[in-house]
């Protein structure tokens, strides 16, 4: 799939790391380092925008070590970018550590996926069909 991308950022375009890779990495465009503070949350811009076909969104989600070495999470994971957005794609990172984390431009700050989705129409009905599991939920499954 080919997607009309705008970069106005100095970094170069996101790209797979690897052949089987689902992710490709967002990287942060900044006039100024910032300091990320234990617990805080930042827009982070990436001076990127896109547009992608109907049918499909992209999903903004961590990077695995970012998490597990530095505790930076993308606070609304998976962040969605719809197919009619036009506008610059940003992250929102939060730091769960309890260390400042400071974030330059051009540096790694989360991964972006592609994925395709269904167009759902509402079928208003009085009963749902049965189902084995019923309205059993919250931790009704297992351990």
């Amino acid at each position: 799939m080919i997607i009309d991308i705008v970069n106005i950022s100095d970094n170069e375009l996101p790209k797979y790391e690897t052949l089987l890779s689902a992710g490709i990495d967002l990287r942060a465009y900044l006039d100024d380092p910032i300091v990320l503070k234990p617990f805080q949350r930042v827009l982070v811009k990436t001076g990127l925008f896109i547009s992608l076909r109907p049918g499909y969104e992209a999903q903004v989600r961590p990077r695995s070590g970012l998490a597990l070495k530095k505790g930076i999470s993308v606070l609304n994971s998976p962040g969605t970018i719809d197919a009619d957005y036009r506008g610059e794609i940003g992250v929102i990172l939060i730091n769960l550590s309890d260390l400042d984390f400071e974030i330059n431009s051009g540096d790694r700050i989360a991964q972006m996926v592609i994925a395709k989705h269904e167009t759902i129409s509402w079928k208003v009905v009085d009963k749902l069909d049965n189902s084995l599991r019923g309205d059993k939920g919250f931790g009704s499954t297992g351990k």
